[in-house]
């Protein structure tokens, strides 16, 4: 399956990616927690950590240095060998 990805920073023309399948259940499954390092970004990624965590889900956490740039790279190959799925939490 494929789809079209918009990117709001001012893409020209739209990348065609592959996804990769969906899980087909959490129970089991390593899930990275992503904090962008905005505010009470923590807050909410503890609330979905819980709820990975009652479906089953290890959950892992990992933070970005700032907000203001795109992941290090060294960090988004550690969350893509460490991780089945991972989610990016974004809070003011």
């Amino acid at each position: 399956m494929s789809t079209t990805l918009l990117d709001p920073t001012s893409e020209l023309q739209p990348a065609t990616r592959q996804l990769n399948d969906r899980l087909a259940s959490l129970a089991g499954a390593t899930v990275g927690l992503l904090d962008i390092s905005k505010p009470r970004g923590k807050e909410f990624l503890d609330e979905v950590e819980k709820q990975l965590t009652e479906l089953g889900a290890t959950v892992k956490r990992y933070c970005k240095p700032t907000f203001t740039r795109v992941a290090p790279s060294e960090l988004s190959q550690q969350i893509s060998v460490e991780c089945d799925a991972v989610i990016e939490g974004l809070a003011d």
